[in-house]
């Protein structure tokens, strides 16, 4: 077993989690782009949520080597994929609008800005979770170091 276990899974969690509080700043910034994307038939589309999918770090390489081996393998997380949210967008009736449809209607992107802020809070506790970690570590390894003076 390495010393740099706790610190390896807390790094890939931070690097994971960070990418889920960009994603979900970006979901935010486009709450209310409604020309985002071009359909099949050639017209504007509104903007899909994103969601950031993660699991552990257990079926690469270097971890199936580590069981091989008897020893112990590091785990931690990564992102598997960035997948756009398949619900159906807003209709709200703005007859003035420029992408308002015949009826009236301009379809607005399926971005909820209070579910949004909920996941960038659980994105950001569990980044200093992980922080206060990884400062955990450091400061075992540095006792460590102290007592072989």
């Amino acid at each position: 077993m390495s010393i740099f276990n706790a610190l390896h899974s807390s790094a890939s969690a931070l690097t994971a989690q960070r990418l889920r509080m960009d994603v979900i700043s970006s979901n935010i910034a486009n709450a209310q782009t409604t020309r985002a994307t071009v359909n099949e038939e050639g017209e504007f589309e509104a903007y899909r949520r994103k969601m950031v999918s993660l699991e552990p770090e257990t079926n690469s390489f270097k971890s199936f080597l580590h069981r091989a081996t008897g020893s112990e393998a590091t785990a931690g997380v990564k992102v598997t994929e960035i997948t756009e949210d398949e619900s159906p967008f807003k209709q709200v009736y703005n007859p003035t609008h420029p992408d308002a449809n015949e009826n009236g209607y301009v379809e607005l992107p399926n971005v909820d800005p209070l579910k949004e802020m909920v996941d960038l809070m659980s994105a950001t506790r569990s980044y200093e979770a992980n922080i206060t970690s990884v400062n955990a570590s450091k400061s075992m390894l540095m006792k460590a170091l102290e007592i072989g003076k």
